[in-house]
């Protein structure tokens, strides 16, 4: 079976060396994640410019989003890296496994944005048409829509190399999910 190593500073090339400089400036360290994404030329720069993009929505939708596809995707990583995220957005640990359960009870648009984000996720690109519509009612439009299904995309980069390679989370691990049955 093979192992999947995080890269050092030392084994990616001089243009990854300098991203590797500035998230450090930035972030106090290279999240493993970004550090694998060095593993190839010109990756580390695109996620990065992806991720960075100017958006019609708001830290906190972004982390919303982020949060739901990261459990539908069952990623450790990405469910710990915005876990600690959602708290700097100012969420609670209660709402942030709410929001990870695919709901958001304490605030309407967010629930909606909540629900859509599972269904698009879920159902593949095709949300079910209350989603769609509670979407749309809470308030947001037809670019807010495109912004979602970005940032969906992005999340499913990331979900997809760590679920690949399970390389160490060096985020603090986030608590599982308890699926409560009635």
């Amino acid at each position: 079976m093979k192992d999947f190593k995080v890269p050092t500073r030392e084994e990616v090339s001089p243009n990854n060396q300098a991203i590797f400089d500035q998230l450090n400036k930035g972030l106090g360290f290279v999240p493993n994640l970004y550090a694998y994404f060095a593993k190839n030329e010109t990756a580390l720069s695109d996620y990065l410019n992806l991720q960075n993009r100017k958006s019609t929505l708001k830290a906190k939708e972004r982390e919303v989003i982020n949060l739901v596809v990261s459990q539908v995707n069952n990623c450790r990583y990405c469910q710990s890296a915005h876990t600690a995220l959602g708290k700097m957005n100012g969420f609670s640990e209660d709402q942030i496994l709410e929001i990870r359960g695919g709901a958001a009870s304490f605030d309407p648009k967010l629930d909606s944005l909540a629900k859509f984000t599972q269904s698009v996720t879920i159902n593949r690109g095709k949300a079910s048409q209350n989603a769609k519509e509670a979407f749309f009612a809470a308030g947001y439009s037809e670019a807010n829509l495109i912004d979602v299904i970005i940032v969906i995309g992005d999340k499913i980069i990331s979900n997809y190399i760590h679920n690949l390679t399970g390389f160490e989370i060096d985020f603090p691990i986030a608590p599982e999910l308890v699926e409560i049955e009635d």
